[in-house]
């Protein structure tokens, strides 16, 4: 009977806490905003076949660099096709790239923090001196450097910023799992008996998640950014296959005479970006009104 009241009340708590963040984030404007703009282009991706009027790759000599018009709202590139219709099927190589790469890198991040914050000792000297080497590369020359020596194709792109992009996952989840594994739960655990995989994932690595799901939102944006810059360079995502950084691209080439080539993709990264960091710092707020 005790067992289940106190089932019970942990539920409830649960259930409050859950309510109290949904009552702060949707008390946050700019967080909603955010929301909004990151579901929107999720619905833009997960439509672009319905919602592209022509084919991203349909090449026609005799529209070449036209001006934006009620046929081609966004104008035509360098070869004729549609930059509106490639603007949208781009919006998905930005959220494959986002959410492997930052799900990537998470994983690697959440696996070596709580190694090194439950174990500590040599292994978290270990690990955390490894954290440190990183953190002195410029990760952007990094990814600079590796894709010069590898074939610069998107999945190519994703595994590299994936793991170079990890360090600041595995400091959260290191900070807490130091608090963590002091408490009161994971001490009766291990008195009890359980495995420290246990311990580790089941009891301690839930109540650790939320810094991480701050982290990965904002993450996702910084992914994005890097792979148009790495586009716009001409060793990212190549053509025909369309993208933000590599329509960019075409813009520089024709920037006196095609100004729609470079603004509608460089308002789409903008916009992109400004709305995963402000649902970033919604949900950080939501979790922690502390940290405004």
């Amino acid at each position: 009977m005790l067992k289940e009241k106190t089932l019970c009340k942990t539920s409830g708590e649960q259930e409050s806490l859950r309510h109290l963040f949904w009552k702060r984030f949707r008390q946050n404007k700019l967080a909603l905003v955010g929301a909004f703009i990151v579901i929107s282009l999720f619905l833009v991706a997960l439509f672009a076949p319905w919602l592209s009027p022509y084919d991203p790759g349909q090449i026609n000599i005799k529209k070449i660099l036209h001006d934006p018009s009620a046929k081609h709202i966004f104008g035509t590139d360098q070869l004729g096709r549609d930059v509106f219709s490639r603007m949208i099927w781009g919006s998905r190589i930005s959220l494959l790239v986002g959410f492997v790469s930052m799900g990537l890198a998470t994983l690697i991040g959440i696996f070596l923090g709580a190694l090194a914050g439950f174990y500590g000792r040599w292994i978290d000297n270990l690990i955390m001196r490894f954290v440190d080497i990183m953190l002195c590369f410029p990760t952007f020359f990094l990814i600079l450097a590796v894709i010069a020596l590898l074939e610069p194709n998107i999945w190519n792109i994703m595994i590299i910023i994936g793991i170079t992009g990890w360090m600041g996952v595995a400091r959260l989840v290191r900070a807490e799992f130091l608090s963590l594994k002091e408490r009161d739960f994971a001490v009766a655990e291990k008195a009890l008996g359980a495995r420290d995989f246990r311990i580790i994932f089941r009891h301690i690595l839930p109540n650790a998640l939320a810094p991480v799901l701050v982290a990965a939102t904002l993450g996702v944006a910084g992914a994005i950014l890097t792979e148009s810059a790495l586009s716009f360079l001409g060793i990212g995502v190549q053509p025909p296959t369309p993208s933000w950084g590599n329509i960019l691209t075409a813009g520089k080439d024709n920037i006196q005479i095609a100004w729609w080539l470079s603004l509608y993709p460089g308002l789409a990264i903008l916009i992109t970006v400004l709305g995963y960091n402000l649902l970033g710092e919604g949900i950080r707020d939501a979790i922690d009104p502390r940290l405004k």
